[in-house]
C-alpha cells in the first residue's frame, strides 16, 4: 500500500489533484446464479499527488491496472475503496462522494485524451460537432461564438478552420488524434487525463504530439496525468514518473532521479528497454522471467518477487514499505539500499 505523499517537482503550486489509497476490485462471476467467487485487483492501494501545472507520468507493462486508476480519477469507474481529492473553489474535496448533480461541474474541470484516435470519435460527426458537443451540452456557447471557440480549438492544435466540416475518415491517425485533444480542451479543464495519447501513432508523428501537448499545457494552464508503457515517452514531458505494477505504484520521483538512478528492480528492467540513440552503447536488456502474475490471486509479499532476480526470503513472505529513500524519491522495495541499479544517463 502506497502512503499518501506530496512530492511534486513544482513545490509552489497548491496540489490540485490527491489521491489516497486507491482501490478498484473487478467481482469474478461463475454460475446460472452470477455468484461471486473472487476479485480482480485491478488497483490496489494506489497514492500519488500532483500539483498544478504539474505532468506525472504513470508507467507500466500492459494490465497493470494505469489505465483503471486514470479513469477511476474521473469517476468513469466507481472506485472500492479511497479517496479522490480535486481541489474545488480553493478546497480540496473528495470527489467519490460527490452526488451525480454535484459531479456535473467538477467534470467539466477534469478530461481525458484516449488512447485509440480511430475508436475515440464518432464517424457520423464532422468536426465541428465533435468539439462543440460539451461546450453546447454544458450551455457554454452557441451560433457564431460556439464556431469562434472550436476554429480557436482547431488552429490551436495545428488544424485549420476549413476542417470543421470534415468528418473523422478524412484525417490521418495524427490528425484524429488532435481533433481528440480539442474536444478535450474545449471545456478548459484543469486536469487532463492522457491515457496513452501517442501509442497508436507512427514514430514519426508521437515527438509532433508530445511537442504540442506540453504547447498546449503552457498555453491553457494544464495539469497531465500522463499514462503511457513507453519510459521513452514520457522521458522529457513529464516532471516526476510514477511506476506501476500489478496495481500498485512501486517507484515514484523526479524524472532525473528516476531515470538515473532506480531504486527499484522493476524500474530497472523498464529502463533497460529502453531504445538509445548512441550507435556505440552496448544493450543489457534485462529479461524478466515468467509471465505477470493474475491480479485476481497476486503473490504474497512483494509482488514483484516472483519475476525478481534479487529477490530474498523477506521478499516472498512480507509487503514492501513504501518509503523515501532521499529527497522525493520513493520507492517500496525491501533491497532498495542495498542494490545498485543501473539507469541511464538523462539528458
Amino acid at each position: 500500500m502506497n502512503e499518501s505523499v506530496e512530492t511534486p517537482a513544482k513545490t509552489k503550486n497548491p496540489l490540485l489533484l490527491e489521491v489516497k489509497n486507491l482501490k478498484m476490485y473487478f467481482p469474478i462471476q461463475k454460475g446460472f446464479f452470477r455468484r461471486v467467487v473472487g476479485h480482480v485487483r485491478a488497483v490496489d492501494g494506489v497514492s500519488f499527488s500532483i500539483r498544478e501545472g504539474e505532468t506525472l507520468g504513470l508507467v507500466g507493462e500492459s494490465g497493470c491496472g494505469k489505465t483503471t486508476t486514470g479513469r477511476c480519477i474521473l469517476r468513469a469507474y466507481e472506485p472500492t475503496a479511497g479517496e479522490v481529492l480535486f481541489r474545488q473553489n480553493g478546497d480540496l474535496v473528495n470527489i467519490l462522494r460527490l452526488s451525480r448533480d454535484e459531479m456535473a461541474p467538477v467534470r467539466r474541470q477534469m478530461q481525458i485524451i484516449f488512447q485509440d484516435p480511430f475508436s475515440s470519435l464518432n464517424p457520423r460527426m464532422t468536426v465541428m460537432d465533435i468539439i462543440s458537443e460539451p461546450l453546447v451540452i454544458n450551455g457554454i456557447a452557441r451560433g457564431d461564438e460556439l464556431k469562434a471557440q472550436v476554429r480557436h480549438l482547431l488552429e490551436a492544435v495545428g488544424l485549420r478552420a476549413q476542417h470543421m466540416s470534415r468528418y473523422p475518415y478524412a484525417f490521418s491517425g495524427g490528425q484524429r488524434q488532435r481533433i481528440g485533444i480539442a474536444r478535450a480542451l474545449a471545456l478548459r479543464p484543469k486536469l487532463v487525463v492522457c491515457d496513452e495519447p501517442v501509442s497508436a501513432l507512427d514514430v514519426s508523428i508521437q515527438a509532433q504530439t508530445l511537442n504540442l501537448l506540453e504547447d498546449l499545457q503552457k498555453e491553457f494552464g494544464l495539469t497531465y496525468l500522463f499514462i503511457a508503457h513507453d519510459l521513452s515517452v514520457v522521458e522529457h514531458i513529464s516532471d516526476r514518473v510514477a511506476v506501476m505494477y500489478l496495481g500498485v505504484i512501486v517507484e515514484l520521483a523526479s524524472a532525473d532521479d528516476l531515470y538515473c538512478d532506480p531504486l527499484h528492480p522493476y524500474t530497472e528492467a523498464l529502463l533497460s528497454a529502453v531504445p538509445r540513440t548512441d550507435p556505440d552503447h552496448v544493450s543489457h536488456r534485462i529479461i524478466l522471467p515468467g509471465d505477470v502474475p493474475s491480479p485476481a490471486d497476486p503473490p504474497p509479499g512483494c509482488k514483484f518477487h516472483p519475476r525478481c532476480r534479487y529477490a530474498r526470503d523477506i521478499c516472498k513472505s512480507e509487503a514492501p514499505l513504501w518509503r523515501e529513500m532521499s529527497d522525493d524519491h520513493w520507492v517500496s522495495c525491501h533491497l532498495a539500499d542495498e542494490l545498485g541499479l543501473a539507469g541511464i544517463a538523462y539528458d
